[in-house]
């Protein structure tokens, strides 16, 4: 089994995720995980797919008309096969006004603590009440046996008063 990672942007129109799919399928391959999205006026996805041995050299090949008819950058790039996270794994979430620095001010206590982001999604979205914009997070994190999760949680809480943000960390528990 051989693992490949397919990452695509282009301007947002419908028949994008159909046209990677079968690109896909075509080699009778698997597509194992997916995230996409739109973000302004582009299309983003990056897939994680699996094939027999071999099946990733024809990949770009297979995908290089889909990025013409679509107008997509795309690239291919030959991965390793998923392994089970060494560690526990845990949610950031935070809250506050939309101001610059928060994701650098987070993502730069968790690379100083070497913890691993799994997962990150954030967005502005508009308050309820005022309309004021506010800037959510939510980042899945690998805690790995004998981390310091305390100081973690304290260097997290001090940089949420700097920020005036409120932010959780908190195990993440499979629904």
């Amino acid at each position: 089994m051989e693992y490949a990672v397919i990452t695509a942007v282009g301007a947002d129109k419908v028949g994008i995720m159909d046209s990677l799919a079968g690109a896909v399928v075509g080699l009778k391959a698997n597509i194992e995980e997916t995230r996409a999205s739109i973000l302004g006026g582009e299309f983003a996805v990056i897939m994680l797919v699996s094939g027999d041995d071999g099946f990733s050299a024809a990949l770009g090949e297979k995908l290089s008309p889909v990025a013409e008819s679509l107008g997509l950058s795309i690239s291919t790039k030959r991965t390793s096969k998923p392994g089970q996270p060494k560690g526990l794994p845990y949610l950031i979430e935070s809250l506050s006004l939309d101001t610059p620095g928060i994701v650098h001010a987070i993502t730069k206590v968790l690379k100083d603590g070497n913890v691993n982001i799994e997962d990150l999604e954030s967005g502005v979205r508009p308050a309820p009440l005022s309309g004021s914009p506010m800037f959510e997070m939510r980042i899945v994190i690998t805690i790995v046996p004998g981390a310091a999760l305390t100081k973690l949680k304290q260097t997290l809480a001090a940089i949420g008063a700097e920020h005036d943000l409120d932010i959780e960390v908190r195990p993440l528990i499979a629904e």
